[in-house]
């Protein structure tokens, strides 16, 4: 039956692959469990019940994106996002956590109108095949450079923005010897290669001292708990900020910012992953496009009802497509996972950063082979292209890259005599962006 739903044998997969991959893709992201409530608590909200959410919306949304499309990515609250929830939206804008929400669901419906309409389907098609490739690549530099960040590998600095960290420090020394152990395994194409090791450095994080009087890995007390409760921000959502035109002014670029923002990373992230499983055609378009963004719309509408910041794809599902991973069924196996996790909270979160690390390099490295496709000869395919892949990780953000590198693309196909290199909707959508960095309206926020 599952192999008849998810067609297995026509992906080239098996049962067993499919439930590993999703056990990787579920590893690599399972961190967004602790950090989501961290950052979004610091509006006011209830942290426990936004464990709770967290982790619900997660599964909800996941599931939906599997049965509707039947591609291995998996949905989460999207980091930056959160952020700019909570510092920019509810801190430095003053709008009540309730307010924030209710711009979310606003945010939403008119992801999903495009959607529907196929409107974000033809901005998809928009970006120029190189620029697609470029993403690939540019998601696969920026989950390598938060990999080395988060095993301490790389560190910030004030004169040379960064630098590398101590590596004889012991969490550091396990974190680059677990990209070693990582990169050999891999390589000699050892079965679950990434869950293996993220294992193994678990375990060797409970003798490795952390330099602050205890082990990097530390057993938690209890290994079972009972889920908290999602009252506190369940259905909390407010729509004041529509009841006087001067609290609208002020929430139109809040709006309109969650959706660039939401509609790039989404957009990005889909090309990134679908990329690498090679489910996007060498014209450069991907089957059943319009699903996924429908998928990624009523995600955003979930997240707002059950009380968390916007709900998007994930670039760390490129994590479960290298263990081999798909079909939906990984995924399912990733949102059943999640539901799991409130039941085993501190056994998942004893996983520490460097042991995650390694996977995220590793992914990495893979999604960077993508540039071979690239024609570099060709300098005004290179330039845009190659600007694309270092604006993601330079700029800390797969919108930004993408905006960057669609804005040189026009100018160069405008100004080269070969206008016809990209499409009406990808001018339309260069300019938006060439508007938005510029400040020129307020989209900025």
């Amino acid at each position: 039956m599952l192999n008849r739903f998810f067609q297995l044998d026509a992906n080239r997969t098996t049962l067993g692959r499919e439930l590993q991959a999703g056990l990787t893709t579920f590893a690599a992201m399972a961190y967004i469990l602790a950090v989501n409530p961290a950052i979004l608590s610091a509006t006011g909200m209830d942290k426990p019940a936004l464990v709770t959410v967290t982790a619900i919306t997660a599964a909800l949304a996941t599931t939906i994106m599997a049965l509707l499309t039947n591609y291995p990515i998996a949905l989460a609250p999207g980091m930056g996002i959160n952020a700019f929830f909570t510092y920019t939206i509810c801190l430095a804008k003053g709008v009540p956590w309730p307010e924030a929400l209710g711009m979310v669901f606003v945010n939403g419906v008119i992801f999903l109108v495009l959607s529907v309409t196929g409107v974000r389907e033809k901005i998809i098609a928009a970006i120029p095949h190189a620029l697609k490739i470029a993403v690939t690549c540019g998601i696969g530099l920026f989950i390598a450079f938060i990999g080395l960040k988060n095993g301490g590998v790389i560190v910030a600095n004030p004169a040379t923005f960064v630098s590398h960290g101590d590596f004889a420090a012991p969490p550091v020394a396990l974190c680059l010897g677990g990209i070693v152990l990582t990169a050999i395994l891999v390589s000699r194409r050892v079965p679950g290669a990434i869950v293996l090791s993220i294992a193994i450095i678990t375990l060797a994080g409970l003798l490795v001292p952390d330099g602050q009087g205890g082990a990097v890995t530390r057993w938690p007390a209890d290994l079972v708990t009972a889920p908290a409760s999602p009252a506190p921000v369940l259905l909390k959502l407010s729509f004041n900020f529509l009841a006087s035109t001067d609290a609208l002014l002020v929430a139109l670029p809040l709006i309109l910012t969650l959706l660039l923002v939401d509609m790039f990373d989404n957009i990005g992230t889909l090309i990134g992953v679908t990329k690498r499983a090679g489910f996007l055609r060498p014209d450069g378009t991907l089957p059943k496009a319009g699903r996924a963004l429908i998928a990624d719309s009523v995600a955003t509408l979930l997240s707002a009802l059950a009380g968390t910041s916007t709900v998007v794809s994930y670039i760390e599902s490129a994590s479960g497509v290298e263990a081999g991973g798909r079909t939906g069924l990984t995924t399912l196996t990733t949102a059943a996972l999640m539901l799991l996790a409130l039941f085993f909270t501190p056994l998942i979160l004893m996983v520490p950063a460097v042991a995650t690390a390694p996977a995220l390099v590793i992914v990495g490295v893979f999604m960077m082979q993508s540039v071979t496709e690239i024609e570099m000869r060709d300098f005004a395919i290179a330039a845009p292209a190659v600007l694309t892949i270092l604006a993601i990780p330079f700029t800390f953000s797969i919108a930004e890259g993408i905006g960057l590198g669609l804005i040189v693309a026009a100018v160069l196909a405008l100004t080269t005599g070969q206008p016809k290199n990209m499409t009406p909707v990808g001018y339309a959508v260069a300019a938006v962006f060439f508007l938005q960095f510029f400040r020129i309206w307020p989209f900025g926020g």
